[in-house]
C-alpha cells in the first residue's frame, strides 16, 4: 500500500456547492410498495432522508465551477497564479475533452496552468489531495485548485430502490498551496480491482456501447428496475468491503503517522450511509461526536463531493474556532478503491457550503 507524507503544503480553503432541488424519501413510498414500516426502518438505520439533485441542465462541472469562483473570490486568489487544476469526477460533461479543460476555459486560468481529470468516485477527494500534495511538494507547483464533484443521480433509475433514494449531487473546490512550516500530511491509498463490477454502470463505454438493447429497463429478482446504462450496486458486497477494509486502512495510517486516534479532532469519512459509517466508527472504537454523519441524511451520497460537503456543512464552525484542527479524511467505494489522509487545517480563507444558482 502506498504510504507517504508531505511537508510545507497547506489547505487554504474549501467550498462545496449543492443543487437547490431537494427530494425526500417520504415522498417515494411507492418505491417500497407502500410499506411504511420498511421505509421508517431504512430512515433510521441507513440514514435515508433527503438529498439534493441537479435538474436536467446542470452538471458536475457547473457545481464545481460555482464552488471554485466562490473560493477564488473569498481567498483573494490571482487566477494567473494557479499552477494546476485537478478535477475529480465520474460524471464529466463530455467523453472528450476533460472537465478540467472545460472549467479552465470558463474560469479564464493561465495557459501555463496544467489541467487534468481524475476518474474516481467515492475515494476521489482523498486521491485528489494526494496528487495535489505530491505536485506541490515536488516543487512543480505553488498553488493548486482541486475540484471534486459528481451528479450520480443522473445515472440511477428512478425505480431502482436500491440506489435511487441514496445518491445526491454536489461539487467542491479546495485550494492547496505551498506554505513553509505547514504541518505534515500523511496518506495511504489502496485498490482492489477484482471488485470493479460491484459498483458499476455496465453500458455506455467502449466495452459495451449504448444501444437499443442497453437502454431496455429490466426488473431484477428484488423488484428493482434498471437498464445496463444505469448504476448498479451490489449493496452487500460494498458494505462488507467498507467495514472490512476501512478500519484497517485507518489504523495503518495512524500507525504510520505515529499519531493516536485520540489526537484526531474529526474523522471525516465518505458519506456512504449512516449504517456503514456507524459500523466503521464502532470497529475503530471512535467517539461518535468526532464522526460527521448528518451529511448523507441532508444531501445524499454525493460520491467524490461527500467529504468536502461534510467538512463545510458540519465542521465549518468548529474549524473556524480553532487555530489548528487535525482531520482524518477517508473515502471508499467504486473501483474498488479506498484512501485515507491525515491533515491539519487552520486559518482557512473560507470553509463554506453554498447553493447553486445558474
Amino acid at each position: 500500500m502506498p504510504k507517504c507524507h508531505f511537508s510545507d503544503v497547506k489547505i487554504s480553503g474549501i467550498v462545496t456547492c449543492v443543487p437547490p432541488l431537494e427530494k425526500c424519501i417520504d415522498d417515494e413510498l411507492e418505491l417500497f410498495g407502500g410499506n411504511v414500516k420498511q421505509l421508517e426502518r431504512l430512515k433510521k438505520t441507513i440514514g435515508l432522508s433527503k438529498r439534493r439533485v441537479v435538474d436536467a441542465q446542470t452538471t458536475a462541472a457547473d457545481l464545481c465551477e460555482k464552488a471554485a469562483r466562490h473560493l477564488i473570490k473569498e481567498a483573494g486568489v490571482d487566477l494567473q497564479q494557479i499552477d494546476a487544476m485537478i478535477c475529480v469526477t465520474q460524471t464529466p460533461d463530455y467523453l472528450q475533452p476533460c472537465n478540467a479543460a472545460v472549467i479552465h476555459g470558463r474560469l479564464g486560468l493561465s495557459k501555463n496552468c496544467a489541467a487534468l481529470d481524475v476518474n474516481l468516485g467515492c475515494s476521489g477527494y482523498v486521491y485528489g489531495h494526494w496528487l495535489a500534495h505530491s505536485l506541490v511538494a515536488s516543487g512543480g507547483c505553488e498553488r493548486i485548485l482541486l475540484l471534486a464533484g459528481d451528479t450520480i443521480s443522473r445515472l440511477v433509475n428512478a425505480k431502482d430502490r436500491s440506489v435511487a433514494p441514496l445518491f445526491g449531487d454536489g461539487g467542491s473546490a479546495t485550494l492547496i498551496e505551498r506554505t513553509v512550516g505547514a504541518p505534515s500530511a500523511y496518506f495511504s491509498l489502496q485498490t482492489d480491482g477484482g471488485g470493479y463490477d460491484k459498483l458499476i454502470v455496465p453500458a455506455g463505454g467502449s466495452r459495451h456501447p449504448k444501444s437499443t438493447e442497453t437502454a431496455e429497463v429490466l426488473e431484477d429478482e428484488s423488484g428493482n428496475f434498471r437498464s445496463p446504462e444505469n448504476l448498479f450496486m451490489d449493496g452487500a458486497e460494498i458494505f462488507n468491503f467498507s467495514i472490512t477494509e476501512e478500519p484497517k486502512s485507518v489504523k495503518e495510517l495512524l500507525e504510520y503517522a505515529e499519531i493516536d486516534a485520540d489526537a484526531v479532532d474529526h474523522f471525516v469519512f465518505h458519506q456512504a450511509n449512516r449504517y456503514i459509517l456507524s459500523n466503521i466508527a464502532k470497529r475503530l472504537k471512535l467517539d461518535l461526536a468526532k464522526v460527521p454523519m448528518q451529511t448523507v441524511e441532508r444531501y445524499g451520497n454525493q460520491s467524490s463531493a461527500s467529504i468536502p460537503t461534510a467538512i463545510c456543512g458540519e465542521l465549518a464552525t468548529a474549524i473556524a474556532d480553532r487555530p489548528s484542527t487535525r482531520l482524518l479524511l477517508s473515502g471508499f467505494g467504486v473501483g474498488l478503491s479506498w484512501a485515507s489522509a491525515l491533515v491539519e487545517v487552520g486559518d482557512l480563507a473560507v470553509c463554506e457550503l453554498i447553493d447553486y444558482t445558474a
